[in-house]
């Protein structure tokens, strides 16, 4: 489907079971509205707050069963149909937008706990939605499910350096820089040094770890959505492969994945291992 964002992965392609398209692609208008309500324009952070309580009593009221206002009717409409035929779970949905408030005025993380809480609510649910229209319950598949959102999360971070600093948001824990001896000042001003390619390198280390511990859910995952799973694993590897490829120089410039990476992800998707 078309959108104006760049995404690395896909959103309701065709692997995606047919059924199940217009329920990711309500799930996915929701939180992108959501994101854009909380990042884009030049509204103040008390407009954003504003904005994004009335977005949560529109989500609350078609969840009742009731009709949305009509300020953002094009993304309550299909995601009232969706609580109607999948009856979505609506702590899912609401978790995403507090960790959506939370960019509107959280721009530090002191350490990986606090980055892990804020992938808890702004990556976690979109897994666990997809798994409950999947009809995926077991514990195993969500803990994994779990991991591999939090490792796209993370990947996003580290991909995204160029574009976060400058707009003085740093997702890179700082108990981290410390240790590995990175100054915030010369971080946020983007300057390439031996210490910032390291503190780069630990972090990727640490999605990658992460996306291992998950990958096994999509060779678990039957038919087309285990397929399209197993590249979206893929696919959060190679980006992490191209940072390394470019020696963690990400200060100021952004890999992404593009045409030609597509057979390459073809074959690592079809020999990942089952287990």
């Amino acid at each position: 489907m078309s959108v104006d964002h760049y995404e690395n992965f896909p959103v309701a392609s065709v692997l995606c079971p047919p059924a199940l398209r217009p329920a990711v692609t309500a799930i996915y208008w929701f939180a992108r509205t959501a994101d854009d309500i909380a990042d884009e324009g030049d509204a103040t952070p008390e407009q954003r707050l504003a904005d994004l309580d009335a977005y949560r009593e529109d989500l609350r009221s078609v969840a009742r069963g009731h009709a949305p206002t009509p300020r953002w009717e094009g993304v309550f409409v299909p995601l009232a149909a969706m609580f109607r035929r999948h009856h979505l779970p609506l702590p899912l949905l609401e978790a995403l937008l507090s960790a959506f408030e939370q960019d509107t005025h959280q721009r530090r993380y002191p350490d990986r706990a606090a980055v892990l809480d804020y992938c808890k609510r702004s990556a976690n649910p979109v897994g666990r939605l997809l798994l409950h229209l999947y009809g995926v319950r077991d514990l195993d598949s969500l803990t994994q499910s779990d991991a591999i959102c939090t490792a796209l999360q993370l990947i996003n971070f580290w991909q995204d350096l160029s574009v976060d600093l400058p707009r003085d948001r740093l997702y890179v824990p700082l108990l981290d820089c410390a240790e590995v001896g990175v100054g915030v000042p010369d971080l946020m001003r983007q300057r390439d040094t031996g210490a910032t390619r390291a503190l780069v390198e630990k972090e990727v280390r640490w999605a990658r770890e992460l996306m291992l511990s998950g990958a096994p859910l999509a060779t678990r995952l039957p038919g087309r959505t285990g397929w399209e799973l197993r590249l979206v694993v893929q696919g959060g590897l190679r980006i992490l492969d191209k940072i390394e490829a470019m020696e963690f120089e990400v200060l100021r410039r952004r890999p992404k994945i593009g045409v030609a990476d597509g057979p390459g992800l073809l074959w690592r998707a079809v020999w990942m291992r089952v287990t």
